[in-house]
């Protein structure tokens, strides 16, 4: 008999500068059964990683430090990879290009966070 193999869990990236913030959310996506792929603070970090690396879904958050989100949605867009952006400034903060891509309104619970990732990914964690 062969053991059994655990599925593999989406990969999940996070593009936020504030540290807080981004422990908050790799502590609710390992709670929800997704892995952190890596968190990255600046755009060029984010970009380097999409570069060696494949994600199920990236976390985005709009504005890093005085850099603001756009060459990394552009870059998943290219690759066909989903992502939601994370704002505190609401659907009017997001760059135009994506408008209608998902928004998780900052701040956010675990619940709203499963919903939107479900949304996205078409998975149900429990």
């Amino acid at each position: 008999m062969e053991p059994r193999k655990e599925p593999l869990k989406p990969r999940i990236l996070v593009v936020e500068d504030e540290a807080f913030i981004a422990v908050m959310l790799a502590d609710m996506l390992e709670e929800l059964g997704y892995h952190v792929a890596a968190s990255a603070s600046q755009i060029s970090q984010a970009k380097d990683f999409l570069a060696a690396e494949k994600v199920d879904l990236a976390l985005l958050d709009v504005n890093l430090g005085n850099e603001k989100i756009d060459p990394v949605a552009d870059l998943l867009a290219e690759l066909a990879c989903p992502f939601i952006f994370t704002t505190g400034y609401g659907r009017a903060g997001i760059p135009a290009a994506h408008a209608t891509r998902s928004v998780l309104q900052k701040p956010f619970n675990i619940t709203d966070l499963a919903a939107a990732l479900d949304k996205e990914l078409g998975t149900v964690k429990s």
